[in-house]
């Protein structure tokens, strides 16, 4: 019995059905799955009855969602010739999707490869219409870029007063730029390269020189993974291409460069902040992606407690004073400062920042680009800033002695003062503030709110394999929160289970996307008193511990109980 007589059997189709069908195979050469759409199925119901046919269970896994390590186990050519596609790889298992599972030849061939490879195999059924969308990404990851691309459109539109205020220093830089623009298959890798990145929801691209490829590697969610893999014979009409948008020299390769451009892809307009880096085998290139249509979030929505939520709300509405954020780079320090920005009044007061780089554009904020390289740096923004009337000024990073001290001096003589520093957490503001030359005695009376903040991978809706809080998992809570007063247990939610991810084919990782967990202290006499005879900051700790400061760590936890994130989580903490 054929599939299309299981069908019959199901009474999905009628003998009618079966002759239109196997005519438009065999005379009109249509694909058979195309051929039972015409019929009225739709590819999912296609695909179950598929697997309940073969006996295999079904996979919808998008294409897009695999990465180059997975996909490469099976090499382009014996995909293509079995119908055959990686689809994950989960502790030594590879999951493969054939559209004929009961294919001999597919089998040996798998057998073949995966013992070579040391690992055992999992197959599902997959739909022809995925097959084919996945051997498309097979061309382009493993780099036959040329032929997988020749169908797609440029996604990004030229400005032409971009290209006429294009640096050319000769005649032949000209000729140069004219030829790459027109030169169709590098403007389609770089547009499919910034399409599959925005479409992923990376926030960085990384296009790397190798020794003989170029390594393509998207951010998603804070985890680097090879997504595109290109010829090494492209890499420098790529980074001339890219350098082109984003108004660069195109004849300096050995200092690095920085610029921007924006492009509209599937209709949303996205800006990229770009650097070049001279690196053995070239120059890399790093792409952070800023999508302006999300726009900067209201900070009830940037992952606060109810507690913190109000502390903050207190903060921003001081007439002056210094509130920090504090964390490494990459924990979301300019996220939260936007959502700070968008929060005051920005209608009675007059709103100033200072950026490095600007990254979203705020209406009633008047912000500046720091430029280092003419001596414009955030030191001599700020003085200039005071002479501007301000209110509230923001500043994008406290690095040195100088900006700190400016500082203090805007927040005491009557401005309310956003900024960042690099602190592990949020009590290490004092001592690092102290490190940067600043006297303890000026920084109990500006320093209003010290924050610290670190970002965490949120559980997939409706997914996640639950795990009851006993045993060890009881025991780590239990230690974490040991130390916190008694009459702040109450933000503790009350739970019986955490969740543990679980990776699936809507959700490859089991997470998306991220948030903030914070921990943040005030000002008051209690810790004034403490950072004036003891700014160390274990001593810190302790005394705004009796606050009631609730730790990142333990606001992961928090935030696991809810089950916002995964239980694991907290151990990137």
């Amino acid at each position: 019995m054929d599939f299309l007589d299981f069908l019959l059997q199901k009474g999905v189709l009628t003998d009618k059905d079966i002759a239109e069908v196997k005519k438009a195979v065999s005379e009109d050469k249509q694909n058979l799955e195309l051929a039972l759409q015409d019929r009225g199925l739709d590819d999912l119901t296609i695909l179950n009855h598929k697997g309940e046919f073969y006996g295999y269970p079904v996979s919808s896994v998008q294409a897009k969602s695999i990465g180059y390590d997975t996909l490469k186990i099976i090499p382009e050519e014996s995909a293509a010739h079995y119908q055959m596609v990686p689809l994950d790889m989960k502790d030594g298992l590879l999951e493969v999707g054939m559209v004929d599972p009961t294919s001999i030849e597919a089998k040996d061939a798998l057998s073949f490869i995966t013992a070579k490879e040391g690992l055992s195999y999992k197959i599902f059924v997959i739909a022809e219409v995925t097959f084919d969308e996945m051997l498309k990404t097979y061309s382009g990851l493993t780099g036959q870029v040329k032929d997988a691309l020749d169908d797609l459109t440029p996604e990004i539109n030229m400005d032409e007063t971009l290209l006429k205020n294009s640096p050319k220093d000769s005649k032949q830089m000209a000729q140069n730029e004219t030829q790459i623009i027109e030169d169709a298959p590098v403007t389609k890798i770089v547009a499919t390269v910034l399409r599959y990145a925005v479409e992923g929801g990376a926030s960085d691209v990384h296009i790397e020189p190798l020794r003989e490829q170029v390594r393509v590697r998207f951010r998603v969610d804070g985890i680097l993974n090879t997504s595109l893999i290109l010829p090494r014979n492209v890499q420098e009409a790529v980074v001339a291409r890219i350098k082109i948008l984003s108004r660069m020299k195109l004849d300096e390769k050995r200092k690095p460069q920085d610029g921007r451009f924006s492009a509209k892809i599937d209709g949303r307009k996205i800006d990229f902040r770009v650097s070049t880096f001279p690196v053995y085998y070239g120059e890399k290139v790093v792409m952070r992606i800023l999508d302006q249509e999300k726009g900067v979030k209201p900070i009830d929505e940037i992952g606060l407690s109810p507690r913190y939520l109000e502390m903050l709300k207190k903060a921003i509405s001081r007439p002056y004073g210094l509130i920090l954020v504090s964390g490494p780079t990459g924990s979301g320090k300019s996220t939260t400062l936007y959502s700070l920005l968008n929060a005051v009044d920005r209608e009675t007061k007059n709103v100033l920042s200072l950026e490095d780089p600007v990254e979203y554009s705020l209406d009633g904020v008047s912000q500046s680009q720091v430029r280092s390289e003419i001596g414009y740096t955030f030191a001599n923004g700020l003085r200039t800033t005071l002479r501007q009337d301000p209110d509230i000024i923001m500043v994008g990073e406290i690095r040195d002695a100088e900006t700190a001290g400016l500082a203090i001096q805007a927040a005491l003589t009557g401005h309310l003062v956003l900024s960042t520093i690099h602190t592990n957490t949020s009590t290490g503001i004092v001592p690092r503030l102290i490190d940067m030359g600043i006297d303890p005695y000026l920084i109990t009376p500006t320093l209003i709110l010290g924050i610290g903040q670190r970002l965490v991978r949120k559980i997939c809706p409706d997914t996640g394999r639950e795990m009851p809080i006993e045993g060890a998992i009881k025991k780590k809570i239990e230690e974490n929160f040991q130390g916190l007063p008694q009459e702040f247990h109450s933000e503790i939610p009350k739970a019986e289970s955490v969740l543990k991810a679980i990776p699936s084919d809507a959700c490859p990782r089991g997470t998306q996307g991220r948030e903030a967990v914070f921990e943040m202290f005030e000002m008051d006499r209690d810790v004034e008193k403490v950072i004036l005879n003891n700014p160390v900051e274990t001593a810190i700790f302790d005394a705004v511990r009796e606050k009631g400061l609730v730790t990142m760590r333990e606001h992961a936890i928090i935030k696991a109980l809810e089950h916002k994130i995964p239980f694991e989580e907290i151990n990137s903490l």
